[in-house]
């Protein structure tokens, strides 16, 4: 009797390209509009790093030594490099495409992000990435310990409450005036948000249900850095800040659409959103106006303010988080750190 055929399993099926593009575009889709932008430009740096580097295209998938090579020249000062090393000549090819602003060692963080966009081309593409290799991945820990550096601050200084007063008595009475004191006082009020988030904001985001009986609104956020479609949490904002929204919107007669909109010099307001470098000129703005010297602080310093002001008025870290939505507590307490080591009684012993 003959022995039966060994069994053999069928190959798996592979992608059509039809497929393909229906799994990129689904990986577009459900990613945030400022990853995808922080994507676009770090695969432009990427790919421009490769032309000026060995003179070709980015290969799918990339090979290990290119993935190598790519950690190496960024993980040391290429000013002490000799003019002939190739990392230093691609560095100043970058340089002069304003790609790159010195021969100086990139950060880890900047490093880690570009890496990271790379990766998530390489996942869209449904490849397989080099950064996973062993070599790779003690090059690129040894890299990362080696530049370890202290966190520049994302803001010089917190806008707490006293610094906010000043920014809003610049607010006058002008349609500009009623949208940059609504957006502040949001900004602030509502948990520190951040750029994408205040300009993100539909007007059908915003619940004024409550607003006449019990002075409150709630706002309802698509999604934030930690926090995905359909999970973030309703944010509250009352007082004040509640009244000076509710006045912008019956000013700028913002019925439906973006909450927040740009106003031509003739004070009339437009249709489109603001974009998140406009809250950064807004913020920059009030700043000078209120004669606070120049790079005092950033927009993120609404958010650091919001904490740093929580802390100062005692309130309960998970309740400050609760708006601020951070992931982490280790992320927010530095925040009230920052505080309890300036009020300890033990700072003032020599007097």
């Amino acid at each position: 009797m003959k022995p039966p055929a060994p069994y053999l399993p069928a190959a798996a099926p592979a992608l059509s390209d039809t497929d393909q593009e229906a799994l990129t575009d689904l990986y577009v889709r459900g990613t945030p509009e400022n990853t995808l932008r922080a994507y676009e430009r770090d695969l432009i740096y990427v790919t421009a790093w490769k032309s000026a580097r060995f003179g070709t295209a980015l290969d799918w998938p990339e090979s290990e030594a290119t993935a190598l090579a790519f950690i190496l020249d960024h993980a040391r000062d290429l000013n002490d490099a000799l003019e002939t090393d190739m990392a230093r000549e691609a560095a100043e090819a970058l340089v002069a495409q304003r790609l790159r602003k010195s021969l100086a060692c990139p950060a880890p963080s900047t490093l880690d992000r570009r890496i990271a966009s790379w990766l998530a081309f390489h996942r869209m593409k449904n490849l397989n990435s080099p950064f996973g290799a062993p070599q790779v991945k003690q090059a690129r820990a040894k890299a990362r310990r080696a530049a370890a550096r202290a966190p520049a601050p994302k803001s010089a200084h917190p806008i707490t409450r006293d610094v906010l007063e000043q920014l809003l008595a610049t607010c006058r009475g002008s349609r500009r005036d009623c949208r940059d004191r609504a957006i502040l006082m949001l900004g602030w009020a509502s948990g520190g948000r951040r750029r994408s988030e205040i300009t993100g904001l539909m007007r059908e985001d915003v619940s004024l249900k409550e607003f006449e009986e019990k002075g409150r609104i709630w706002i309802s956020l698509l999604e934030t850095k930690t926090t995905a479609k359909g999970e973030t949490p309703r944010l509250v904002l009352k007082g004040r800040a509640a009244q000076a929204l509710v006045h912008w919107i019956e000013v700028g007669q913002i019925t439906d659409g973006p909450l927040f909109r740009p106003i031509s010099k003739a004070d009339r307001v437009l249709k489109r959103r603001l974009s998140p470098d406009a809250i950064y000129q807004i913020v920059k703005h009030r700043l000078k106006l209120a004669g606070l010297p120049e790079g005092f602080a950033s927009p993120h310093g609404l958010r650091s303010g919001f904490l740093t002001q929580a802390a100062l008025d005692g309130a309960p870290i998970q309740a400050a988080m609760r708006l601020s939505l951070h992931r982490s507590m280790a992320q927010a307490q530095k925040y009230y750190d920052d505080v309890d080591i300036a009020e300890n009684p033990a700072t003032d012993l020599l007097g």
